[in-house]
């Protein structure tokens, strides 16, 4: 508790507030001592000119009266100048006295001049009387001058006594302040001293939760938070001091690429919750499964990896493959389900396969993929595996591409099939690959789909496509767009509020977005696309089913999915006037579309024959070469402009 107390952010602060507010103290403190003995010692200054002024009257009067006696007892005429020179010698002091002195020592000079002045008056007369040669009056004058002289000293006494009292008890005052002014610092000292010593023991605890979080964020930033496997960046340390090793010694090593097979569905099936849980219990059986030695990593998603140092040959790295295929194969019991898991394994081995860390990995997961496209349980690499090679450079490209944004938009027109008027287009994604060229969707779409980035990559062609839309828009043109949707997106509940987060973020109404669905994304999941399509189609975006007739046989879903339009594949339109059974398929899909009161597009069109020909069966939308290839943005809106705008006219609702 103490140690929490002493850690914690407010006692940190509590504690440096105070310290200061005690240091500013303890400084007034010797300011404020310094001040009041600056002013004790001008006060004292002050008292001791004017003692020294009194002294000075003192000294005077005693000058005066020994000037007289000494007069009278010589009674010639040459001691008469000292007592002519003392007689108002003081009298300078006096007035002093009554200028700069306090209020009792103006009181006391007045007095003291009055008798004082009458003491000169008699000292002059008895000089005068004694230049006379009256030495009887001179006497007298002398005896008066004595008693007004007793008079002065008295009044002298007086004032001599009180000084001296007055400043013994302003010394006594100064003293007794200075000493509580002194008991204060020492005080504040003593506090000061104890938030000093607080501070350092903050400072030492607040040094020990910084180490402790700095050894924390270490461990974070070396293991997968989940499940508190390594993670890719200590895989490629240990990898690398392991390389190291196995050059010194010659014992080769081993590393594996495990992918989950049926991860995927089963996340979004029961929900992350319970596939974060599955993740952990594989953690625990992959760990279980290796030597204490081997490191078992997390390298993301349903993405695992064992390195297996001093492995000696790769017979033994399929031994522990078997072992990892043996513990995986096990079904996992969560929450009263059993489900199973299984897995795909990729081997490289050191130096057999690779040079470096970056090779093993990538040989590994070469191998990886190899396992899972061809169903083998484990694969090893075999060198010369370029398709493999480049499909791995293409999927580790693309999550790189979708953040620099190197996947570009095109767009083909769509044309109403009777009057020619542009109805829409189409969106068609390619990849500007820095190093490949530009690439069509066959490259990177499967891909895409494959390692989950469908999802990110169609919001990406969602966002570019309806913000060209809403530029289009501004120009005067209103160019509804269709985007094409993989099958992950109709399994994710979310995606209709992610569709309606763009169009709000774009400014465009629902109508202005058709999603293109392929009759396999129905059918693998029936009942949860069932229920996005629903959603999206309350929302007010038009459902389009794309290449219809080439996949399932989806006609009973066909009639209670809640879509716009049929998509006729071109496959059977361009062929439709030169071959008999496509012509059929055509009219008969046509037919099948119009009962269930759906629009219908046809792809492929390449010519102007073929475009009349659909137009005669009743088909609604057109699309392909013979209006226009997929342009790019800037070449598109030039399309539009060299079309009359009669004929850019609204899509039929």
């Amino acid at each position: 508790m103490l140690s929490n107390w002493v850690e914690a952010r407010s006692t940190a602060h509590t504690t440096v507030l105070s310290l200061t507010i005690g240091l500013a103290a303890l400084a007034g403190l010797a300011l404020w001592t310094s001040l009041s003995m600056q002013r004790a010692a001008d006060h004292l200054h002050e008292l001791n000119e004017i003692s020294d002024h009194w002294g000075l009257v003192v000294q005077n009067v005693d000058v005066a009266d020994h000037a007289l006696a000494d007069y009278l007892r010589s009674g010639t005429p040459v001691m008469r100048t000292p007592v002519s020179n003392a007689a108002g010698a003081a009298g300078d002091s006096l007035s002093w006295l009554k200028e700069h002195g306090g209020p009792a020592d103006v009181r006391a000079a007045t007095i003291v001049s009055g008798l004082y002045g009458d003491y000169s008056a008699l000292l002059r007369e008895t000089v005068a009387a004694g230049d006379r040669g009256d030495a009887t009056a001179a006497f007298q004058k002398a005896d008066q001058a004595e008693l007004t002289l007793a008079s002065v000293r008295k009044q002298l006494s007086t004032v001599v006594q009180l000084k001296r009292l007055e400043t013994t008890d302003y010394l006594r005052s100064a003293e007794e302040r200075n000493g509580q002014l002194r008991l204060a610092a020492v005080i504040a000292f003593a506090v000061d001293l104890g938030l000093v010593a607080l501070c350092g023991a903050v400072l030492i605890g607040h040094r020990r939760k910084i180490l402790r979080q700095a050894a924390k964020s270490e461990h974070e930033a070396m293991h997968d938070a989940l499940t508190g496997l390594a993670n890719r960046t200590l895989l490629v340390h240990r990898a690398g001091e392991a390389i190291e090793h196995a050059r010194r010694t010659g014992d080769p090593l081993g590393l594996f690429l495990i992918d989950l097979n049926r991860f995927k569905p089963i996340n979004d099936t029961l929900g992350h919750a319970f596939g974060d849980r599955l993740l952990q219990h594989v953690a625990n059986r992959l760990t279980a499964a290796v030597r204490e030695i081997d490191t078992v990593a997390r390298l993301g998603g349903d993405e695992f990896a064992v390195l297996l140092p001093s492995v000696l040959s790769p017979a033994n790295a399929l031994v522990v493959a078997d072992n990892v295929h043996s513990a995986l194969r096990e079904s996992v019991d969560l929450d009263g389900l059993s489900v199973d898991v299984g897995c795909s394994i990729g081997v490289a081995i050191y130096p057999t396969d690779s040079a470096d860390v970056h090779d093993l990995l990538k040989h590994a997961d070469i191998a990886m993929y190899a396992a899972k496209r061809a169903r083998l349980g484990t694969a090893v690499f075999e060198p010369g595996d370029d398709h493999s090679a480049a499909q791995l450079t293409v999927i580790s490209d693309l999550r790189r591409a979708l953040d620099h944004e190197e996947l570009v938009l095109h767009y083909q027109p769509k044309a109403d099939a009777r009057t020619g008027a542009v109805c829409g287009a189409e969106v068609l994604c390619r990849w500007q690959h820095p190093r490949l060229g530009l690439l069509g969707p066959d490259r990177f779409i499967p891909a895409a789909e494959e390692t989950g980035l469908i999802e990110p990559l169609t919001q990406y062609v969602l966002d570019h496509a309806l913000a060209q839309c809403g530029a289009w828009h501004a120009d005067g043109w209103e160019v509804p767009v269709s985007v094409n949707v993989g099958a992950q997106c109709l399994h994710d509940p979310t995606f209709p509020d992610q569709v309606a987060d763009q169009l709000k973020r774009h400014g465009r109404q629902p109508d202005a977005l058709t999603l293109e669905i392929t009759e396999s994304a129905i059918i693998a999941d029936p009942l949860r696309a069932s229920d996005v399509l629903t959603r999206l189609r309350e929302l007010g975006v038009r459902l389009s089913i794309d290449d219809f007739g080439t996949g399932y046989s989806s006609i009973a879903y066909l009639r209670t999915m809640p879509v716009h339009e049929m998509k006729i594949d071109r496959s059977f339109t361009t062929n439709m006037r030169t071959d008999a059974s496509s012509g059929a398929i055509t009219r008969s899909l046509l037919g099948l579309a119009h009962n269930l009161e759906l629009e219908v597009v046809a792809e492929g069109v390449e010519d102007e024959e073929t475009w009349d020909v659909l137009a005669a069966l009743g088909c609604d939308i057109v699309q392909g070469y013979c209006l226009s290839r997929p342009l790019p943005a800037g070449e598109f809106a030039a399309w539009l402009s060299a079309r009359t705008m009669d004929e850019l006219t609204a899509p039929t609702p």
